[in-house]
């Protein structure tokens, strides 16, 4: 399939810049697969097509302040962006300006608190550094780093909490599970009182996820790698629901990464595990483990629109889309939800 399928008219002032005041009362559009309908509805709503049985997977990643600037010991300054943890102090990073940051640069933050030395150079750019400081590492990276919002963001977040789930509980994460962004306390627990499970994965979702694909045939795209884990008894949950022919319905494109790569080919069970996925999910994919997925709308020519649209048809997804964009639906990380059954 071709890259160009998957574009789309987006006027710039439906990116959602800001998050809206309540978190459940973004707008949700529903997908219905089997009627092919599109229903325009509150966030809140979501609890009328969830059924006792269902269970909800969610990812609880955590965002850590993972842009950081500092200085070189030059005096010029530079900025980092950490993308995953490699072993005790040692990162990666993504790095600017990336020609002035050689192996052996080093590089000071918050007036000394924290310094770094750029250990190597990885084969996609970015590096391998080494942090040192006294203290706590994430207790430092709260007191100078900052959120690291995707680049279509350019608004400052005044409440850093909003940039986070209300059950984010494992750090790791450079970027949001942002179709968990609209749940709150009392809608869970309103979800849980109708009998419906919830269960946990943890995926630290990787800046990756806002690359562009550049290829013209998609098939040619090369994914990121991103760490997940799944505990027993959350996989417990999730066989349970499979094994009662109920719906395992999926919360956001980062949990149901996780649940397609550790699915059992056959039966679609999961087993507790950790590891690392670059499952790259286009049209074609058969679905092994989600029957449904809450999820944000997505940037024209992303692998994240590629997703929906193996789950719900291109075409079927595609007029959504343009029903969005006409109904001036807010758009990308703070904007509203869809919800596709």
């Amino acid at each position: 399939m071709e890259l160009k399928e998957f574009d789309y008219y987006l006027p710039e002032e439906l990116i959602a810049q800001v998050p809206i005041k309540n978190r459940d009362e973004s707008r949700l559009m529903v997908l219905n697969r089997k009627n092919q309908t599109l229903e325009h509805k509150i966030f809140k709503d979501i609890i009328d097509y969830l059924e006792p049985g269902d269970c909800l997977v969610r990812n609880n990643t955590k965002v850590i302040p993972a842009r950081l600037y500092g200085k070189k010991e030059t005096g010029a300054n530079v900025e980092f962006v950490l993308l995953k943890n490699i072993e005790g102090d040692i990162w990666e990073a993504m790095v600017r300006p990336g020609n002035k940051l050689h192996v052996g640069a080093k590089v000071i933050f918050g007036d000394g608190l924290l310094k770094a030395e750029i250990l190597e150079t990885l084969p996609d750019g970015t590096r391998k550094v080494k942090f040192t400081y006294d203290g706590i590492f994430n207790e430092i990276l709260d007191q100078i780093g900052l959120m690291p919002l995707p680049p279509y963001i350019h608004e400052s977040l005044k409440d850093n909490d909003r940039y986070q789930t209300v059950y984010a509980k494992y750090e790791g994460s450079a970027a949001a599970p942002t179709a968990g962004l609209h749940f709150t306390p009392e809608l869970l627990k309103k979800i849980e009182e109708k009998g419906v499970k919830i269960a946990n994965v943890t995926l630290h979702v990787g800046i990756g996820t806002f690359r562009p694909v550049k290829e013209k045939n998609i098939e040619d795209h090369h994914m990121h790698t991103e760490h997940y884990y799944i505990k027993q008894e959350d996989a417990d949950k999730i066989n349970e629901t499979k094994k009662s022919g109920k719906r395992v319905i999926s919360v956001g494109t980062t949990s149901c990464r996780t649940l397609e790569t550790v699915a059992d080919e056959k039966t679609g069970l999961v087993k507790a595990c950790e590891g690392d996925t670059g499952i790259y999910i286009y049209p074609g994919y058969k679905f092994k483990c989600i029957d449904g997925l809450v999820t944000n709308f997505h940037l024209p020519e992303s692998t994240l629109l590629m997703l929906v649209s193996a789950l719900a048809g291109k075409d079927y997804i595609m007029k959504a889309y343009n029903e969005a964009v006409k109904e001036k639906y807010r758009f990308f990380s703070f904007g509203d939800a869809m919800l596709i059954l």
